[in-house]
């Protein structure tokens, strides 16, 4: 356990139990690196036409804001709706419906000019028409209450039904084409299908959640899991993407390992898991 910025004698054996779900050991102590947090944050939400509007509207913002930009959240209107409808505490800020939504932070110093970036930002932005329209939060209050739409979205999800969740992450210059690819591809096969799709768009994470269509029953509808899974996933094997971006694999997606993880990473992974677990005591029957 050591504290080093920088330490390249051996093996960087950490990177071995981050995300091993406690298979290979258990974690006893960290050292952590903190930061202080910067105080003064502006928060604005945008809406566009699409998926490929705000890709444009990244890059916007990375090259304008730089390490300032330290929120990008991307919502479908499905989302909105879904939040707006189920959480009586939500509203659509926005006079008519847009296709997609970006939520955006910046943030900076008290002294720091991030709100006149983020209004370069977005004014930018709408004149070149790569957005419709944005608010911007003008306190703390209106702030909470944009971010409070984006959290409701998956909290306000069992309320509309049934749901087949993917957590998955593609390159960001692919995450368009996954959302246009797939939401087509299931609408194909199941209409009145409802795709609730959000999560990061800057590091490519994208929560792809499928609700019920409302004429069908909840347990008609997830006995099709499977193929919704096999369909979605290989859509994203396709782009170079993973199926587990952030939620892990326990035992819910060990045959996704098996089908979309090159034969030889698993032979190595089980190898490690031989040289350190060798009674397999630990976390058994989980990932591999």
């Amino acid at each position: 356990l050591r504290s080093l910025r920088k330490d390249n004698t051996g093996y960087d054996l950490k990177h071995l139990f981050i995300g091993a779900e406690g298979t290979l050991g258990v974690i006893t102590a960290a050292v952590l690196k903190l930061y202080p947090r910067l105080p003064h944050r502006e928060t604005a939400l945008a809406a566009m036409p699409s998926a490929d509007a705000a890709l444009e509207l990244l890059q916007i913002a990375g090259r304008d804001a730089g390490d300032a930009l330290t929120g990008f959240e991307l919502l479908n209107r499905m989302s909105i709706d879904i939040a707006v409808t189920h959480s009586p505490e939500i509203r659509d800020p926005f006079g008519a419906p847009h296709d997609w939504y970006v939520l955006i932070e910046l943030s900076g110093p008290e002294n720091g000019n991030i709100s006149e970036t983020l209004e370069g930002i977005l004014s930018g932005a709408l004149e070149s028409g790569v957005i419709d329209d944005a608010v911007i939060a003008a306190s703390g209050a209106q702030a909470a209450d944009l971010w409070r739409i984006r959290e409701a979205v998956p909290l306000s999800q069992p309320a509309a039904g049934a749901s087949i969740k993917h957590d998955i992450s593609v390159p960001v210059s692919k995450v368009p084409e996954f959302l246009a690819r797939a939401q087509a591809t299931v609408e194909a096969e199941m209409p009145g299908i409802r795709t609730v799709a959000f999560g990061h768009l800057g590091d490519g994470n994208i929560h792809f959640n499928l609700s019920q269509p409302e004429d069908m029953e909840a347990e008609t509808y997830l006995a099709e899991w499977g193929r919704f899974n096999r369909l979605v996933h290989d859509i994203v094997a396709d782009l170079g993407g993973s199926f587990s971006a952030e939620h892990g694999i326990g035992t819910l997606k060990r045959g996704e390992m098996e089908r979309y993880r090159p034969a030889v990473e698993l032979d190595v992974m089980r190898s490690l898991k031989a040289a350190l677990d060798p009674k397999g005591i630990m976390n058994p029957g989980k990932v591999l």
